[in-house]
């Protein structure tokens, strides 16, 4: 199993080399399917539900009928407030709804484990050894993402970029905050929608180590990214072992890839 590495910076966006991260976390082949129901469900969680209408017995008047049933040679209609009057009821409309889907944590560790790993296949992981800024400046902040290859500069061409900080980071975070297309996080707060929404992912030295402290998810031999591509995955080959395609094509993947804007598959 080849060493999967990260570029190590100073916070002035100086080269360190290079960093091991942790295979179990970083080097594992993407689960396509569990990212996609993962990142569906969290995003359906983030829904409202909050649309209503009025039915026909929720809405005011038509109390009474019209007019009588026979004798006047019109259809007969027994309230104003029906479905097909302008002004009545919605038939079949939508109601307040909680869309909240059970996901079990198995599978979001996994879920999250297989976004880092695809982004770390595409060399998009960063580490930033220490922030030792005295002041939160914007200035500073976007000097660094320009360092790491995450400009900020070019006008609708910006790279998203995540950053992921700890509590002790808070002069880092004010410096951030300001910065378009930059979103913060913390190691217990990631989520493979944010993983995978982000172009870099930048962790610090203390970050990058504790992303996985909390996980109880039982890595098996079979997760790892194979060094040969003939080998079979889950006793396929390994052009079969998402959707048909090459395993190589699939860690490129984008949470647009995986979900509509709806939450639908898309």
């Amino acid at each position: 199993m080849a060493d999967i590495k990260a570029p190590l910076y100073t916070s002035d966006g100086t080269s360190l080399g290079d960093v091991k991260l942790d295979a179990a976390i970083f080097g594992i082949e993407p689960n396509m399917d569990v990212l996609h129901q993962v990142i569906t469900a969290q995003l359906a969680a983030k829904r409202s539900g909050s649309a209503s209408t009025k039915t026909r017995s929720e809405v005011r008047g038509g109390g009474r009928k019209p007019w009588r049933q026979k004798g006047l040679g019109r259809a007969r209609q027994g309230s104003i407030r029906a479905p097909h009057w302008v002004g009545g009821g919605v038939a079949h409309g939508p109601k307040p709804r909680d869309y909240t889907q059970r996901t079990p944590k198995k599978m979001k560790r996994l879920a999250l484990r297989s976004a880092l790993s695809a982004r770390a296949s595409e060399s998009a992981v960063k580490v930033v050894e220490d922030f030792d800024w005295a002041a939160p400046k914007t200035k500073q902040a976007v000097s660094l993402l320009d360092a790491v290859g995450a400009s900020t500069k070019a006008v609708g061409a910006s790279t998203k970029t995540l950053v992921v900080l700890s509590s002790i980071d808070g002069v880092a975070g004010r410096s951030f905050r300001n910065l378009p297309e930059v979103i913060l996080a913390e190691p217990g707060q990631l989520t493979p929608y944010d993983v995978l929404w982000a172009d870099q992912v930048i962790f610090t030295s203390h970050t990058v180590g504790s992303v996985g402290q909390s996980s109880t998810y039982e890595v098996s031999e079979r997760d790892f990214v194979k060094d040969d591509a003939s080998d079979s995955v889950g006793g396929k080959d390994a052009s079969d072992s998402v959707g048909g395609k090459d395993a190589s094509d699939s860690v490129g993947v984008r949470a647009s890839d995986l979900v509509t804007e709806d939450g639908g598959e898309s």
